[in-house]
């Protein structure tokens, strides 16, 4: 693969789902793309590029940019998010909400589906402050493919066994053979839907909470402060955004602000008399006509 074929590769990448890749990553792209490359009859990845400019590309663009996209997710992931999800940000909304009893909660890269099953099992778990309530989980990605497997709800041993307490699994899951199936009343609390990140999301409406992680950390700076604004938008005053181990907000933007010695946890400056002035809003990314959607 010449460079001008993987520059292009690149800014298709870049253009349809924020993934930057560095000049030294040329070898990774190889790695995922050969597997489309052979289906499809082609002996080198040289002789995709041209196939990705005809019209009538679009699906094998997507399958491309899902074939590159990270899905790494696990059951109660890094575990932390999980303890600030029971410890501060519930009891919190309980006190804030207790008039409409309603709490929206949204996975932005729910993958295979762990992170927003992990939170459902959260909820389950804190039922009875919770009777009454209505909580809604939405969980998005810019993979169709996994989305599919998120809706299914069927794990491996491997998959279950990575994070997921052995109390919650003999309590929410069905073995089937070699794997495991979580409970239809687990698997009714989340609603799954395709939608990519570069794109308008305010129709998705508000938010209470934001699990966001583990998904910034693939833009490059106006990326990053772009999601992050319009993540802004969608959050209420007394909202949460929910941030990976390795994101900050710190130096993006004022639209948001960490929670002291809660690691990850932020909340909006809206009406924070103390919140500094918000940064210039960069330029709004394009509005791509993806089919997936996601990271």
């Amino acid at each position: 693969m010449t460079s001008n074929e993987y520059d292009y590769l690149r800014k298709l990448l870049k253009d349809r789902s924020g993934l930057v890749l560095s000049a030294d990553k040329q070898y990774l792209v190889e790695s995922r793309l050969l597997p489309i490359a052979r289906r499809l009859g082609l002996t080198k990845l040289s002789e995709l590029v041209p196939k990705l400019k005809v019209p009538g590309a679009e699906p094998l663009i997507v399958e491309v940019v899902e074939a590159m996209t990270t899905n790494e997710s696990f059951f109660f992931r890094d575990k932390v998010p999980f303890d600030h999800f029971r410890e501060t940000v519930v009891p919190a909304l309980l006190a804030a909400r207790a008039q409409e009893r309603r709490i929206r909660i949204w996975c932005a890269a729910a993958s295979t589906g762990q992170e927003p099953y992990s939170i459902a099992m959260c909820v389950k778990e804190m039922a009875a402050k919770l009777a009454g309530w209505r909580i809604e989980i939405i969980g998005t990605d810019l993979s169709v493919e996994v989305l599919e497997k998120a809706k299914a709800g069927v794990y491996s041993q491997f998959e279950v066994q990575r994070g997921l307490p052995i109390n919650m699994l003999v309590k929410y899951f069905v073995q089937s053979g070699e794997t495991w199936q979580i409970a239809p009343e687990l698997r009714a609390m989340v609603q799954y839907r395709p939608l990519n990140l570069l794109v308008d999301f305010a129709h998705l409406g508000n938010f209470d909470v934001i699990f966001c992680r583990n998904v910034l950390i693939y833009f490059d700076q106006p990326t990053k402060i772009d999601v992050l604004v319009r993540l802004a938008r969608i959050t209420p005053a007394d909202g949460f955004l929910m941030l990976g181990a390795a994101e900050t907000v710190v130096g993006l933007t004022d639209t948001f602000r960490p929670v002291p010695e809660r690691r990850g946890l932020c909340v909006p400056t809206k009406g924070d008399a103390k919140a500094a002035p918000a940064k210039p809003k960069a330029p709004e990314s394009p509005r791509l006509a993806v089919a997936a959607g996601g990271r």
